[in-house]
């Protein structure tokens, strides 16, 4: 005997499908979201313990900061504190900040990040290019990523350096919506809005430069400032040439 089946049964209504995957997507996004509400605390800063939760940190560079003070040795923090920074070729260090205590830091707001966990899950504007420049699921992941990366990568202070490593652990991030973290605005926003750790920081980023300076002033005078202007002129035209112009510098 030939069983009847109603003609809607087992089949789905074709305005069924696209609801449920709208359904899909927007559960995605209040997963997303919900995340972004669901972060881990952060410890406090404690620079005796060198902890700095989700920071950038800088400290000044032997002999390169005595002549030129606004360029230093940076790194980035996990969330638990420790600190990773391109130390050296093929090397980046944890918990062991090259050429000594962090003497300037910024906290960044890990919610200004993007955590996605699919394509749909994106909270910045330029999700194919983060895909491509690569993402990650929570801001230590981000830095894991970046630090295998570094770890094949050879050290130089002109092409790839500390300041390269971490403008590419934010460009990972996508931290403020944006992709094209480099050496320049990475130094500039240190130097803008990094907090100096005390008094001793400040003196012993300076006590040099300035040192340096009056010794070259008494001895050469006039000529030994203006070397040191164009010392200065000819380091950041370097970056500024390598990153705007040619684009070789961009990580």
């Amino acid at each position: 005997m030939a069983m009847f089946r109603p003609s809607g049964e087992g089949r789905m209504s074709p305005k069924t499908v696209p609801m449920e995957l709208e359904a899909a997507v927007d559960s995605e996004d209040a997963s997303s979201n919900q995340r972004l509400h669901d972060l881990w605390p952060l410890g406090e800063v404690d620079p005796k313990r060198a902890r700095f939760p989700c920071c950038i940190v800088w400290t000044p560079l032997p002999i390169v900061s005595w002549l030129a003070p606004y360029i230093g040795h940076v790194g980035i923090c996990r969330e638990d504190g420790a600190v990773l920074d391109f130390a050296g070729s093929n090397f980046v260090s944890i918990d062991n900040f090259a050429y000594g205590a962090v003497a300037r830091y910024l906290q960044l707001d890990r919610k200004q990040c993007c955590f996605p966990p699919n394509l749909a899950g994106h909270t910045c504007e330029q999700n194919y290019r983060h895909v491509e420049r690569g993402t990650a699921i929570s801001w230590d992941d981000a830095l894991h990523s970046s630090m295998q990366y570094f770890q094949h990568k050879y050290y130089n202070l002109f092409t790839c350096n500390c300041h390269s490593f971490v403008a590419n652990c934010l460009n990972r991030l996508a931290y403020n919506g944006r992709l094209r973290w480099n050496v320049v605005n990475l130094a500039a926003l240190i130097l803008w809005r990094g907090k100096w750790v005390d008094g001793m920081s400040v003196f012993r980023s300076f006590f040099p430069f300035v040192s340096v300076l009056c010794i070259g002033i008494l001895m050469a005078g006039w000529p030994f400032l203006i070397g040191m202007a164009v010392f200065s002129s000819l380091l950041v035209g370097w970056f500024l040439f390598g990153i705007y112009c040619t684009r070789s510098l961009i990580e």
